[in-house]
């Protein structure tokens, strides 16, 4: 997720000024609805939402206009890929309260990426955290909470 989405309207779709159009993107089990921002008549664009599994989801291209139903303008198939940064979300989390995971931060060390690319995948790696499916008792200290 997070990321900018353009859409490329047909002639016949092209923007009117009273028309709002928005994207609804269907998973297995989250359903997400993102406005639209117009660029000019041929296109819109959004940002993509951040999801909760790597799955391929319906997107349907939504119009509305006072006084008018919805319309679905079109449909087509959209893919949450897994990444690095999804890889390294999962790896923390289920090495919550282990001091061997530490050994991941050794790998970053020894590769020496530059900052901006550390900066990029921290954010990344928290935006994919937020949308980990994780269990209620979850938490970062793991099972063992003591502070010995």
């Amino acid at each position: 997720g997070d990321s900018v989405i353009t859409v490329q309207l047909t002639e016949e779709d092209q923007v009117e000024d009273d028309v709002v159009f928005y994207l609804v993107f269907t998973g297995s089990t989250v359903q997400h609805c993102t406005s639209t921002r117009k660029i000019n008549p041929g296109s819109l664009e959004t940002i993509s939402p951040g999801h909760d599994c790597c799955e391929t989801v319906k997107v349907a291209l939504c119009a509305s206009r006072e006084g008018h139903p919805v319309l679905v303008v079109a449909e087509e198939n959209f893919q949450f890929v897994q990444d690095e940064a999804y890889d390294a979300a999962q790896f923390l989390a289920t090495c919550a309260g282990n001091q061997q995971a530490l050994n991941f931060t050794r790998f970053l060390d020894r590769s020496r990426p530059p900052a901006a690319d550390v900066d990029f995948l921290d954010e990344k790696v928290a935006l994919a955290f937020r949308h980990l499916k994780l269990p209620a008792e979850w938490n970062v200290l793991g099972a063992d909470q003591s502070l010995s």
